[in-house]
């Protein structure tokens, strides 16, 4: 079997095991120079102890280290493993030739000058890809520092690695395109005591990629978490698979893609030669799949950490506790910026939380036990475990003082081993800052598997993550799976691919759509016919695909009161076009019922041609221009997150009615969405809807929504 050629099974990965357990290597350019990058791999490889059999190619020794050399890839035996090309990119491809001669299976290729390059360093890595791809060998790089798989003490990477004991415990599979993020996200989750089962850098990905690294890590026992940088996911589908069997397999995967704003967008480009797509469009089906997309990279370390102890979190909010007011009230601020939801407390949880408390103490989350762990320390683990057992709480943070080395003892001794047995996600906040901690207490604390952390600010940010993933998991499971009966198009699809208002308006109305009661017209007598069967005052709106905005035209009339308006309008209507847009032949005019006020929302789905469909939902007018206030919303999301969704907006109140006012009904609204959202799925064809304004009245009302405009586009 060709070794570069993809696995069969779904999703299309590339198999890596050979590459990250590989029984033989050859290093090309190997020296005996320490700081050279060959010198830098046989050095590690000596360090762990590697069991395989080791090759050399020098030029310029015999032998190193004991290792006798070859001069050429001629020389070396066929089928090898793993070769590591530890030199310049203008032998590269010769290298290659020759490894495919040999039958090497994969290789690593650490030099950089291609894609991250511009123009001429993407054609020089369109031809290495080319040249490996012919040759058979699976191609680790360019532009990458390698990996070092820690559980099968592999270090194929040329910064000189520390010695380390194979980890055999359920760790942190880690992959980013960037070798240094690599290196950094390694060495700050093993400097807090989280195991990393492996770390891999793939660079430019011209054959391995992010995706066939996760599916590697999906297929591990041992690792449990997969911890992610990617500034460009090049395998969208690939990878909302992937995510999908990582839900099912209880394997949370965490990831920093950067990419919101424009200028990372560049830097993206220029550094990995990544196009990065539509952000948001990515993270809205990436979260559907309940990837836990992090914001920053404390949050990527922090919630790593906080999953590979809770990889199922709960679907609930967060309680704090802690031994001050101050440090409540701090609580209660950040948590309120970070639209972090710390519920109110059942009954039941208060009453007995008060039977531990002293009287002083208010019984309520936050919860300020204040000095009482001072004569009894045990007690604090006694009142953590009693607010998790309310249904409202899904996870807790306790913030407490480092402290002397007495006070150490006692909570290493009655807090640590209590809050050990918590099955929600908890996590230990040891304020002061960087004051030094008891390596008995810090013992204990890893001992016990809690994540700590020196900051309530990063705690805070890492559980939100943790409960929105818990969620996630439950939106997913809710996710609609029932097939939809995709409507047959409008007709043609225009060479445009833009239906007219009134072929888009009647597609979506066979689907559910509440629209103006109308018909089209091509007379001005026809006209009068419609409007008199509606019932007066109508609206007037010029017709064809090529005009999808027809007030920029003069093309919308509103409030034609009586016939004798009707046939002015008519004629004002068509002259207005043809002002504008004199080459315009309209298909005719659409007459419509007024529909009476409301409150105007935009409900629009895009099909991104990688990510696939998502729905976006805000309120229209002046909120979606000035505030771009709006939620993008997974095109098989239920109805009942859906109303969710839409109490996220900024302009939440409004929905809900303000001075008075009584609110929308969200339901209906939902139902739009959802029904949007349904034939995107069922129709591959439909590019994109928009339906601006849908205006919502109040709940009760006979007719709560009504699609006043809308677009459908399509392709051929």
């Amino acid at each position: 079997m060709n070794p570069s050629a993809r696995s069969q099974e779904e999703p299309s990965v590339f198999a890596v095991d050979h590459i990250l357990q590989p029984r033989s290597i050859a290093i090309v350019g190997a020296s005996a120079d320490p700081r050279a990058f060959g010198g830098f791999v046989l050095a590690n490889l000596e360090r762990y102890a590697y069991g395989g059999v080791i090759h050399l190619v020098s030029r310029s020794s015999t032998e190193i280290h004991g290792h006798p050399c070859v001069a050429t890839v001629d020389a070396l035996p066929e089928n090898i493993d793993l070769a590591v090309l530890a030199i310049p990119e203008a032998g590269v491809l010769d290298a290659i030739r020759a490894l495919a001669a040999r039958r090497c299976r994969a290789a690593v290729l650490f030099a950089s000058g291609y894609a991250e390059a511009g123009e001429e360093g993407q054609a020089r890595q369109a031809e290495l890809a080319q040249v490996a791809q012919e040759a058979g060998i699976l191609l680790v790089g360019p532009n990458c520092m390698g990996f070092t798989n820690l559980a099968a003490g592999v270090p194929i990477t040329f910064e000189p690695m520390p010695v380390r004991a194979r980890e055999t415990r359920p760790g942190v599979g880690v992959v980013a395109q960037s070798g240094f993020m690599a290196a950094n996200l390694r060495d700050a989750l093993l400097g807090r005591g989280v195991p990393v089962t492996s770390v891999f850098s793939t660079g430019n990905e011209v054959a391995v990629a992010v995706e066939d690294i996760v599916a590697h890590y999906l297929a591990d026992a041992q690792t449990r978490v997969i911890t992610v940088y990617a500034e460009q996911i090049r395998r969208p589908r690939v990878f909302l698979q992937l995510a999908a069997r990582a839900r099912a397999l209880g394997k949370p995967i965490v990831l920093l893609m950067p990419g919101r704003s424009a200028r990372a967008r560049e830097a993206a480009q220029s550094h990995t030669g990544a196009l990065a797509g539509d952000h948001a469009t990515a993270t809205a089906l990436l979260q559907r799949e309940a990837v836990v997309v992090v914001e920053s990279l404390d949050e990527l370390l922090d919630v790593s950490a906080v999953l590979l102890r809770y990889p199922q979190p709960p679907a609930g909010g967060t309680a704090f506790m802690t031994g001050s007011g101050a440090m409540k009230n701090i609580a209660l601020d950040f948590a309120d910026s970070l639209g972090l939801d710390l519920p109110a407390l059942t009954p039941a949880t208060v009453e007995k939380l008060t039977a531990l408390l002293p009287g002083y103490a208010v019984a309520e989350n936050p919860l300020d036990y204040t000095t009482i762990s001072v004569r009894n320390p045990g007690v604090v683990g006694e009142l953590l475990l009693t607010m998790l057992e309310d249904a409202h709480i899904g996870n807790i943070v306790l913030a407490i003082p480092v402290g002397p080395t007495v006070a150490q003892q006692d909570k290493a001794e009655h807090i640590i081993p209590t809050i050990a047995q918590a099955t929600k996600p908890t996590v230990l906040v040891l304020t002061g800052d960087t004051s030094p901690v008891e390596p008995f207490f810090l013992e204990a604390i890893q001992r016990s598997g809690v994540p700590l952390f020196r900051s309530a600010d990063r705690a805070l940010r890492a559980v939100r993550r943790v409960a929105v993933y818990g969620e996630a998991l439950q939106r997913a499971a809710r996710a609609s799976a029932a097939p939809v009966q995709a409507l047959p198009l409008p007709g043609a699809v225009p060479p445009n691919g833009i239906f007219a208002e009134y072929q888009g308006k009647a597609w979506l109305q066979q689907a559910g759509l509440p629209v103006p009661q109308g018909m089209l017209a091509r007379t001005a007598h026809e006209a009068v016919q419609i409007a008199a069967d509606i019932g007066y005052p109508v609206v007037l709106k010029a017709q064809a695909s090529a005009l999808p905005h027809k007030s920029d035209v003069g093309g919308v009339l509103v409030g034609l009161a009586d016939e004798a308006a009707l046939r002015a309008g008519w004629v004002q209507l068509f002259a207005n076009v043809r002002q504008h847009r004199p080459d315009l032949v309209l298909d005719g005019a659409l007459i419509e019922g007024m529909g009476p006020r409301g409150l105007e929302l935009v409900v629009g789905a895009k099909r991104d041609a990688e990510w696939g469909p998502v729905v976006l939902v805000g309120l229209g007018g002046v909120w979606i221009e000035a505030l771009k206030d709006v939620r993008l919303i997974p095109a098989d999301m239920a109805e009942q997150d859906i109303v969710v969704e839409l109490g996220r907006l900024k302009a939440a109140a409004v929905l809900q009615g303000v001075r008075g006012a009584v609110g929308v009904d969200l339901q209906a609204i939902a139902k739009v969405v959802a029904l949007v959202g349904a034939q995107m799925r069922a129709n591959p064809q439909i590019t994109e809807i928009d339906i601006n304004p849908l205006v919502a009245y109040p709940a009760g009302s006979t007719q709560p929504v009504l699609a006043l405009d809308a677009l459908v586009l399509a392709s051929a």
